[in-house]
C-alpha cells in the first residue's frame, strides 16, 4: 500500500495550455483574445500588463487583473489545486496565473489598496518564489 508523502505538502499544480496563448503569440490584439477566449488568465493578465504600462487607467488596469485572478483560482480549482501549494512558473501554461497575481498586485498598489497588494504580493511568492523574482 501507498501513502502520499504528507511532510512534502501538496503537488505542485500544472495547468493546461490557455487557450489564448497562441493567438497572443501571434501579435492578436489582446482585447480580441479576450472577446474570443474570456475564459484566459493570460488574455486578462496581458491587458492588465498594457494598462499598467501605459499608465492610461490605474481601476481599469485593476479590473482586468482581478478578472483574470478569479479566472485563474476557477481554472486552479479544476486543476486540482486545494487552495494552496506551488504553481511553478517553469510550467509556462501557469504563468498566466501568475501574471494575473502579480498585476493584481501593482494595480493594488496603484489605486492605494495596500492590504490586497502585500496579500497578492504573498500569494505569488508563496505559489512561485522564480514568478516573483521574474515579476515583481
Amino acid at each position: 500500500m501507498n501513502f502520499p508523502d504528507l511532510i512534502a505538502g501538496p503537488p505542485p499544480t500544472l495547468l493546461p495550455e490557455d487557450p489564448a496563448a497562441a493567438a497572443l503569440a501571434a501579435g492578436d490584439a489582446p482585447r480580441d483574445v479576450v472577446v474570443a477566449h474570456p475564459e484566459s488568465p493570460l488574455a486578462w493578465a496581458t491587458l492588465a500588463e498594457a494598462a499598467l504600462g501605459d499608465g492610461s487607467d490605474d481601476v481599469v488596469a485593476y479590473a482586468f487583473a482581478r478578472v483574470g485572478y478569479h479566472r485563474s483560482l476557477d481554472l486552479l480549482r479544476r486543476n486540482g489545486w486545494k487552495g494552496n501549494g506551488p504553481v511553478p512558473w517553469e510550467h509556462v501554461p501557469n504563468r498566466g496565473f501568475l501574471r494575473a497575481l502579480a498585476a493584481l498586485a501593482l494595480a493594488a498598489a496603484a489605486i492605494g489598496e495596500t492590504a490586497e497588494e502585500q496579500r497578492c504580493r504573498q500569494f505569488l511568492r508563496d505559489s512561485s518564489p522564480e514568478g516573483y523574482d521574474a515579476l515583481l
